[in-house]
């Protein structure tokens, strides 16, 4: 495909599903290192509509979650939203997603899951994750300060024998970014200038949320 203008080659798309409760910093960041490092084309924000691994926890709404992603990601021309998972009932299941974003997309185009390395851990214990594999590749971010530690787990493998050929790695900056401190902070009345972006802090605080 060298030579070829953006224009002409196969659409190149990544897809950031998450959560976002709030959507912060480390998600932007994240999304414009998969970008960068795969001259993506797009990167499509997934906001999860029931999601089954964090049951218990309360969480906002999922119009609150997606008017969030919304504002974080307004300026950034390559950034799309999804509510797919939003719109569907019942559990979130990536596996199925990733099937349906497919298959409405162009015929040629390649995909990617972008995800960090804590998630590609615990993907063995998500729903049918051969079938994410069979879809799109993974591109996984590692913190710097890991890179030591192995990437994929004996658990993993043993789920998805072919996941060592699907990883594309991320150059990605440290970040110690956490949800959970956002909320607290957000609920304390504590600034979060480092943490998120301008327009999602004013959203929430328009909608009230976290607070005790």
């Amino acid at each position: 495909m060298a030579g070829l203008s953006a224009a002409e080659r196969p659409l190149r798309t990544g897809v950031l599903g998450g959560t976002f409760d709030p959507p912060h910093l480390a998600h932007v960041a994240l999304a414009q290192a998969a970008k960068e490092a795969l001259d993506l084309d797009q990167v499509i924000f997934v906001v999860a509509g029931d999601p089954w691994r964090k049951a218990g926890r309360d969480i906002s709404p999922a119009s609150a979650r997606v008017s969030m992603v919304q504002v974080a990601i307004e300026e950034l021309e390559w950034a799309g939203l999804s509510t797919i998972e939003v719109e569907r009932s019942g559990p979130s299941y990536t596996a199925e997603t990733l099937e349906a974003l497919v298959a409405a997309g162009e015929p040629d185009e390649t995909w990617w899951f972008i995800l960090g390395a804590d998630a590609l851990a615990d993907m063995a214990y998500w729903h049918e994750p051969q079938r994410i594999i069979e879809h799109a590749r993974l591109a996984v971010a590692r913190r710097p300060d890991r890179e030591g530690e192995p990437l994929v787990t004996d658990a993993l493998r043993s789920a998805v024998p072919e996941i060592d050929a699907a990883i594309d790695l991320l150059p990605m900056p440290l970040s110690d970014l956490s949800a959970t401190e956002i909320r607290a902070r957000v609920a304390s009345g504590q600034p979060t200038d480092e943490m998120l972006p301008e327009v999602v802090r004013e959203l929430v605080d328009a909608l009230g949320l976290y607070r005790a």
